[in-house]
Formats: C-alpha cells, sequence, structure tokens
C-alpha cells in the first residue's frame, strides 16, 4: 500500500532522515518506535507531505505521492492523527468531526458518519455541542481520531495517541486502533510506549537517529534482547 524508499529530509543543516526504506502492506499495523529525536514523526511528515523531502520517494497504492500538497494526499485517502492531538480548541467537537471531512461534497454520506463517529465514541455524543479545548486528554483522542476517520482514510497515520494519558486511557484508546483497524482502515504507528505498539502491530521499524537499525515481525522485535533493554525496559 506504501512504499518509502531511499528517504532523506533535512531540517536546515541537520538531516533528519538517512535513507530510510520502509513499506506498509494493505490491513497492517506497522508501528515505528525509537528515541525522542529518531525522526519517527518527520517519517509521518514526510508522508502526509508536511515536511518537504529532500531526495528519495513516497508511493501510495502504486502512485508517487512525494512532493504533493497536504491536502491532495487527504484526498488520496491517507489522513494523520497529529502528536498532541491538535484538535481546533475553539471549535465544538461537531464542528472538528466536520473540519475533518473538509475534501468532502457527499453531505449525506458525511452525516451519517458522523453518526458512526458518535457510536463508536458515546463520550463524543455526549459532549457534541462543547468546545474542544474544555475535554480531557483522552476525549481530544477520540476526537482526533474520529476528525481522521471523517475523511475516509484507507491510511491512517497515529503519531503518540499514547501521549499524556493514564494507563487504563492507554489501554482504552489501543483498543480502539485496533478495532478500526480491524474494520478495514491500515495504520501506521508511532509510539514511545513500544511495548503497547509491538503488542497491537503486525511488523515494526527500530528508529535510530534518523536511519532504520533494526525491522521485523512486532513479535520477533518484542523478543530481540536489544529492543528490549533499548525500548522495553529490561
Amino acid at each position: 500500500m506504501l512504499v518509502v524508499e531511499n528517504l532523506f529530509v533535512k531540517y536546515g543543516a541537520i538531516t533528519a532522515l538517512k535513507n530510510v526504506s520502509c513499506r506498509v502492506e494493505q490491513g497492517e499495523i506497522v508501528a515505528l518506535i525509537g528515541a525522542n529525536g529518531a525522526g519517527k514523526t518527520t517519517i509521518l511528515n514526510a508522508i502526509s507531505g508536511i515536511v518537504p523531502v529532500h531526495a528519495g520517494s513516497i508511493s501510495y497504492l502504486g502512485e508517487t505521492i512525494t512532493g504533493l500538497p497536504p491536502h491532495a494526499i487527504v484526498r488520496r485517502g491517507i489522513s494523520q492523527v497529529p502528536e498532541g492531538r491538535r484538535v481546533f480548541a475553539n471549535m465544538s467537537v461537531l464542528e472538528n468531526l466536520e473540519m475533518g471531512a473538509y475534501t468532502r461534497d457527499d453531505t449525506a454520506a458525511v452525516r451519517t458518519e458522523i453518526d458512526q463517529v458518535f457510536q463508536r465514541f458515546p463520550r463524543l455524543m455526549e459532549r457534541k455541542k462543547q468546545l474542544a479545548r474544555t475535554l480531557s486528554g483522552g476525549e481530544q483522542q477520540m476526537l482526533a481520531l474520529g476528525r481522521a476517520l471523517m475523511s475516509r482514510p484507507r491510511l491512517m497515520l497515529l503519531d503518540e495517541p499514547s501521549m499524556g494519558l493514564a494507563p487504563m486511557l492507554v489501554e482504552q484508546i489501543f483498543g480502539i486502533i485496533t478495532e478500526i483497524n480491524a474494520a478495514g482502515t491500515t495504520i501506521m504507528l508511532v509510539e514511545q510506549n513500544a511495548n503497547m505498539a509491538l503488542a497491537i502491530a503486525h511488523r515494526a521499524y527500530v528508529l535510530e537517529t534518523g536511519e532504520v537499525v533494526l525491522q521485523g515481525t512486532a513479535s520477533d522485535l518484542a523478543s530481540d534482547p536489544d529492543v528490549r533493554r533499548a525500548y522495553l525496559g529490561e
């Protein structure tokens, strides 16, 4: 579904990604793990068109998308849930969901899918007229997921969905991610909580200082002594 080949991204004189290659097959959850500053978010932002690519290529469903603007990438079926949720703070829950569908003009279907988001996240239904900034962290994460679903993504990019959440909420959010995947959405997941990421992923890549240093099935990486020592707290 997604193929990233020999990707280089620079921020001024700093090379954030060095010759990174990875792929995502349809129906998978693929995790990117690594320390802060390893380049995980930069990969997602490059795929989304948020940061320019210095060299290399990104293809999605056989089409090169390198250099396309973010709105064109959303229209092709890729949506991103950014780190820190980034909900529209002074808009209501309902308005945030409507913004998620801004590339669409099928109004009746949008209304149906807003109802489906409310079925998946009953707490958002209860708060649909509340301003997003008044929601708890967990509710904001649910809203960010719901907003991303409103663009009908075939591939969802999730950036640190557990950040700042209580352990019980982390389990709930990861359960929801698994449900979204089971319903047919392919997922690329960046997550500091490597234990949780590897527990739900099919495959994973380990990044260090902008380079892929390990890749394999999630179960193989979860049992790798170096990965366990470096990222799983053992």
